[in-house]
């Protein structure tokens, strides 16, 4: 193995200046740790975030911008800043529940009303079909402490997700 090492190298030589640019462009990226993803987010926002203030909060109450696709009494419905497909929104309820785990049967209607309006509004913008996605605590990879439903769509979905 130690012997083909040598003639390898040799082989590349003719490549050496594409070999030398593909080096350095690939070291001007941040390394993958430096980018959050929704599993890391959900692992160090899991501690506290249940009781804190979240930027859902800040959504409702007008404090922040967002791109607002629907709102009626209950919830509201706004595309994802980092969209994981062509479309993709969430729908959440105004009355804040942190997440699934902590419903109660008084929660029943406001449930039904979330999972109706993510449906009208999928069926609305995504006639070939959508995914409908509740993360749930840290291992679900739940990232906002405010329980939301996200609708992804716009392409073929693969399975299993995860």
């Amino acid at each position: 193995m130690a012997l083909l090492a040598p003639t390898i190298l040799r082989s590349l030589r003719p490549f050496q200046s594409i070999l030398k640019v593909v080096s350095t462009a690939s070291t001007c990226l941040p390394p993958a740790r430096s980018m959050a993803s929704e599993v890391d987010k959900a692992r160090s926002a899991a501690a506290s975030a249940k009781s804190q203030p979240t930027i859902f909060d800040k959504i409702i109450a007008k404090e922040i911008p967002a791109d607002i696709i629907y709102e009626d009494d209950q919830c509201l419905a706004f595309n994802d800043i980092s969209p994981q497909a062509p479309t993709h929104f969430l729908v959440i309820p105004k009355r804040r529940i942190a997440m699934l785990d902590d419903v109660e049967p008084a929660d029943k209607d406001i449930l039904g009303h979330l999972l109706f309006t993510a449906s009208k509004l999928g069926r609305e913008r995504l006639g070939n079909g959508f995914r409908l996605v509740i993360n749930n605590g840290k291992d679900g990879a739940q990232s906002v402490f405010h329980l939301h439903i996200h609708v992804l769509g716009g392409r073929q979905l693969q399975w299993p997700p995860g």
